[in-house]
């Protein structure tokens, strides 16, 4: 009878243990993604924040503060000590890492070219390439690392997630999948365009005419303060018309949370004159909670002389 309750005994200190260990993993794993998430989401804030080639050095610092944020999270991620039945779950998770430090640092090294006319559309079209990365990412942490944890710790009869289980961070570092699209980056980056040639401009008025913008169904007024949900990432949904003599294509449309660096880009394919139209855009992220001016601009087409009716500004207050 002794031997038997010592058994049992030192088994139920090695489950004991076992589990705490398994804990301790969950949770070292869900602070680290936690910081890499708002890593990523400084990041991408810094991004949709720049003004172009005139603002370069600024945004070429604030995006190797995250490159070596995103080192740093690299190295913590590589020294956790994984439960056995979790060994593939941290190299998977070793792979998350690895693919956001690498498209920082990538990004970072095309950013100054982006912003310089003569070399800005073959960089524009490497960083879009280089967001693959952080999606690839977070593929490998929804759909590998992540199950693979919650499935160890509900084996063990761990709660998972809610007021009192053990936390899961379900975040994603890449907030648009827009941004794996050269168009995309290069509007949110403002990188310089190479000028379309004047003769092939066509002759009459070019220009669009912004009317309205609306949120949830909601029309946005310029003479008082609109709420809006912060959560989730608002969509905006401009009405403009063709005020030109010509048909255009590909017309930009653009909104900014000034203060707060976030943006949202989209675009109508085709328009003609006279016709009304609807463009809807989607900010990249959740602005934080707070007021602030959101500046709803259709971009100017080639040949656009009068810009002045383009753009509305609104006083918004997020919550």
């Amino acid at each position: 009878m002794v031997v038997i309750l010592i058994v049992v005994g030192v088994h139920s200190c090695q489950v004991s243990q076992a589990n705490n260990d398994l804990r301790n993993y969950a949770v070292s794993v869900s602070s680290l993604m936690t910081s890499s998430n708002q890593t990523g989401d400084q990041f991408f804030r810094n991004l949709a924040g720049s003004q172009g080639s005139g603002a370069s050095a600024n945004l070429q610092s604030s995006v190797d503060e995250s490159r070596l944020s995103a080192d740093h999270e690299l190295a913590k991620a590589k020294s956790l000590s994984a439960p056995g039945q979790l060994q593939s779950a941290q190299q998977d998770l070793v792979r998350t890492f690895q693919l956001r430090a690498d498209g920082i640092s990538a990004i970072a090294g095309n950013l100054p070219s982006a912003l310089q006319a003569q070399t800005s559309s073959s960089s524009v079209t490497s960083i879009a390439a280089d967001m693959a990365r952080f999606y690839a990412s977070d593929v490998f942490y929804k759909d590998y690392t992540l199950p693979m944890i919650v499935k160890a710790l509900r084996n063990a009869n761990i709660a998972v997630g809610g007021s009192g289980g053990e936390p899961i961070q379900t975040g994603q570092f890449l907030p648009n999948l827009q941004w794996l699209t050269p168009s995309f980056v290069a509007t949110e980056l403002r990188a310089p365009t190479t000028p379309t040639s004047p003769g092939k401009i066509a002759p009459g008025t070019h220009g669009s005419k912004l009317d309205s913008v609306s949120v949830g169904g909601s029309t946005l007024q310029t003479g008082s303060t609109n709420t809006i949900p912060a959560q989730p990432a608002p969509i905006f949904e401009f009405s403009f018309i063709n005020s030109g003599q010509n048909k255009e294509t590909n017309v930009g449309c653009r909104a900014t949370v000034s203060g707060a660096g976030i943006s949202g880009t989209s675009s109508v394919p085709e328009t003609s004159p006279g016709q009304t139209y609807t463009c809807k855009v989607t900010l990249s992220s959740s602005p934080p909670p707070g007021a602030y001016k959101v500046t709803a601009e259709i971009l100017p087409v080639p040949g656009e002389k009068n810009t002045s009716n383009n753009k509305l500004t609104f006083s918004v207050t997020f919550q």
